[in-house]
């Protein structure tokens, strides 16, 4: 098993990260707007009427598929940086939906977004909220 790069020796794995997560999350967010505007369109517009609930599930299925099947959604891939757990290996599909989860609900209530930036910003790794509850590390891919 692969070992987490130290902070303190290996820099350059979380250097820009939190710049990094955040292009990736507006990318990510304009991949499940097209997806849903698919199914909107692939039902005759009768998606309209649960565009809310089908953002949250199209979201959730999207984010957990890709950090399951690549340690990354296509944001994070094209933004260059990967989730492991704190033992330096890839996410598996449960970690992947806790970390969903656990994303999820940081999302929902702005003190818990608030913080899980902060924390993005100012700690040694740069995890977020949901990161440290779940045990996972936001990296720069190798080269």
């Amino acid at each position: 098993m692969p070992a987490l790069p130290d902070p303190n020796y290996s820099p350059e794995f979380y250097a820009s990260v939190p710049a990094k997560r955040l292009f990736a999350w507006f990318v990510d967010g304009l991949i499940i707007c097209a997806i849903c505007i698919a199914f909107v369109v692939g039902t005759a517009f009768i998606g309209l009427f649960f565009l809310g609930a089908l953002f949250l599930m199209v979201g959730f299925a999207y984010r957990v598929i890709t950090i399951a099947n690549g340690s990354a959604t296509w944001g994070m891939k094209f933004a260059g940086i990967e989730l492991r757990d704190l033992g330096g290996a890839r996410l598996n599909l449960g970690q992947a939906v806790l970390h969903t989860l656990a994303y999820s609900v940081s999302l929902a209530f702005v003190p818990l977004q608030l913080v899980s930036i902060v924390l993005m910003l100012t700690t040694a790794k740069g995890q977020s909220l949901a990161d440290m509850f779940v045990g996972t590390v936001m990296i720069n891919r190798k080269a």
